[in-house]
């Protein structure tokens, strides 16, 4: 499934659908550049995973791993940093794939032959915006927006009907 989200409003629903639908032990991989909304997204999962707003959700790229509580507990993982699986699994964070929370995993392609078979990938790219006469993207009042995302999603969670009712959902909320 492919769609864009045109707002950050969007890519808020976006990530609270995702945690409304989650399961006890689902794992969505988060991919794409840097500044392509990957911890805005996890944001918005822990959102729709009831976190408590007081435990603000920030990126791990230095601890690696945050936890969450909510209706599930969220798992926070940045392997940017990280040199290969063999690290990922001498952490032990290989075997939080398998627990009875949510996995979420930014930069996940060291860890993808330790991954659960059944997993989400999400892809998110930033879709260039650029006319004619229009500033640089690090100049003027454009630098604030929060310009349109791509999201490529494959595989799926582990809900019965996972990819029907997130499509549901989605044309509910306007996104699709």
């Amino acid at each position: 499934m492919t769609f864009e989200l045109q707002t950050l409003a969007q890519t808020t629903q976006f990530g609270r659908i995702l945690g409304e639908l989650a399961q006890p032990g689902d794992v969505i991989c988060l991919e794409g550049d840097l500044g392509a909304g990957k911890t805005t997204l996890t944001q918005a999962v822990a959102d729709g995973l009831g976190v408590a707003a007081e435990s603000y959700v920030t990126s791990p790229s230095f601890a690696i791993l945050h936890e969450y509580m909510g209706r599930l507990p969220l798992y926070h993982f940045d392997f940017y940093r990280l040199g290969d699986s063999v690290e990922v699994e001498e952490q032990g964070f290989a075997d939080y794939f398998f627990m009875e929370g949510l996995c979420v995993i930014e930069w996940p392609a060291l860890a993808r032959d330790l991954l659960p078979l059944l997993h989400l990938r999400i892809r998110l790219t930033l879709v260039p915006q650029i006319s004619p006469g229009d500033p640089p993207a690090s100049e003027g009042p454009a630098a604030a927006d929060h310009p349109p995302r791509r999201v490529e999603l494959t595989g799926s969670l582990q809900l019965d009907g996972f990819t029907s009712l997130l499509a549901d959902r989605l044309k509910t909320a306007g996104i699709l």
